[in-house]
C-alpha cells in the first residue's frame, strides 16, 4: 500500500504552568516518539482511554498543532518543519481535512450551513465565483445526503446527525485525501451512528479518502477500521490488521482493553483487571515501561528497560519485551 502520510518519532510536550523547587515547571508528555504511517485509502482506527494522548496526535497529524520533536512526512515530503500557520496558508492544507469531535461546538452559529461548507473552499481552492461556489458547496451536501433546502438554515436549526453531515461536507468540499475524525460519532445515538459510518466507509471506498478514525468505542472502530492503533499514556503499544487485534490482541493493554468490551470477548473468557495507578504522563520516567505496575505480565525488565516497538508477524507491531 502506498504511504500517504508518515510520522517518525513524532512527539508533543506541554510544559505546565506551575514551578517546582527547582524554578523550571515540569512537562507533560501527550504524545512520545509515535512513529504511525496511514495508507492512501484506508481506514486506520486510533484508540485508547481518555488521557491517552488520541486528540492531541490527531491534532499533531492534521497539522493543527506544532511538534515538539520528530518529522511528518506527507507523500514523503516533510511537513512538520512550517509552522500550522504557514501549512494552514499552503497548497498542502486541502490535503488534510479534520472533523471534529462536538459538530455544535465546530459550527460558528452565525454562518448558515452553506456559509460553513463554503468557507474552507473560499480561502483553500482560491478565487471562485459565485456559481462554481454554490455547485461546489451543494455536491459536497449532496455527498453527505443533506437536502438542498438545509443550505440556508443555521446549526440551531439542525439535528445532531444533521450537524454531523455539516462537519464531513466542509471537510469534502475542498477534496482532501485523508479526513483526521476525532470522536465524530460520540454524541450521536446509535441509528445516526451508523448512518454516519456507512457515509464514511462509502467515501472511502468510492473516492479513496484515508481515515483516521480516533475513538474510545471499540465497536465502533470494528466496524469501519481496516488496521488499529492502540495508544497508552502518550505511545503507539501495538498497531496491526484490525481482525488480527481483535481476534488475538498481543500487547498486555490491548488485551485489557478488548476485555473490557463483553461483546469482543471470547467466550468463557474472564476481564483483565487492571491493578495499580496509571503512571503519570508528566516527566515520565525514561527507563522503564509505562504500563509498568499495571501489567498482569510484569517481570524485573519491565521496569528496568523501557520497550521499543517491534514488528512480530503479519504486518504488527508491539510495544512489549515479552508479547508474542
Amino acid at each position: 500500500m502506498t504511504a500517504l502520510l508518515q510520522a517518525r518519532n513524532l512527539s508533543r510536550h506541554f510544559r505546565l504552568r506551575r514551578e517546582t523547587l527547582l524554578g523550571r515547571a515540569p512537562l507533560l508528555h501527550a504524545v512520545d516518539g509515535v512513529d504511525l504511517t496511514i495508507h492512501a485509502g484506508e481506514a486506520l482506527g486510533l484508540v485508547g482511554e481518555s488521557g491517552c494522548g488520541k486528540s492531541t496526535l490527531a491534532r499533531l497529524l492534521a497539522r493543527l498543532l506544532d511538534p515538539t520533536g520528530g518529522q511528518l512526512f506527507l507523500h514523503g515530503n516533510e511537513i512538520s518543519r512550517e509552522s500550522v500557520s504557514r501549512f494552514a496558508r499552503s497548497d498542502r492544507r486541502r490535503a488534510i481535512q479534520m472533523v471534529f469531535q462536538d459538530p455544535t461546538e465546530s459550527l460558528n452559529p452565525l454562518l448558515t450551513v452553506f456559509q460553513s461548507i463554503a468557507d474552507p473552499a473560499g480561502r483553500l481552492l482560491g478565487p471562485l465565483s459565485r456559481p462554481a461556489l454554490r455547485q461546489r458547496v451543494e455536491e459536497a451536501a449532496a455527498t453527505v445526503n443533506l437536502p438542498p433546502e438545509l443550505l440556508d438554515r443555521y446549526p440551531h436549526q439542525l439535528s445532531g446527525g444533521q450537524k454531523a453531515r455539516v462537519g464531513i461536507a466542509r471537510a469534502l468540499v475542498v477534496e482532501p485525501q485523508l479526513l483526521v475524525l476525532d470522536e465524530p460519532t460520540s454524541a450521536l445515538d446509535v441509528s445516526v451512528q451508523a448512518t454516519v459510518l456507512q457515509l464514511l466507509d462509502r467515501l472511502r471506498r468510492d473516492r479513496g479518502i484515508a481515515l483516521l478514525f480516533v475513538s474510545h468505542d471499540l465497536n465502533v472502530v470494528r466496524l469501519l477500521c481496516q488496521r488499529i492503533a492502540v495508544m497508552y499514556l502518550g505511545q503507539i503499544v501495538e498497531t496491526g490488521a484490525a481482525a488480527d487485534i481483535y481476534r488475538a490482541p498481543a500487547q498486555p493493554y490491548t488485551r485489557a482493553l478488548l476485555s473490557a468490551i463483553p461483546s469482543l470477548r471470547p467466550r468463557g473468557a474472564e476481564r483483565i483487571k487492571l491493578d495499580g495507578e496509571p503512571q503519570s504522563p508528566v516527566n515520565p520516567c525514561a527507563t522503564r515501561c509505562r504500563f509498568a505496575g499495571r501489567c498482569f505480565m510484569e517481570q524485573p525488565l519491565c521496569t528496568q528497560a523501557a520497550p521499543e516497538l517491534r514488528a512480530l508477524p503479519g504486518g504488527r507491531q508491539v510495544r512489549c519485551h515479552y508479547a508474542g
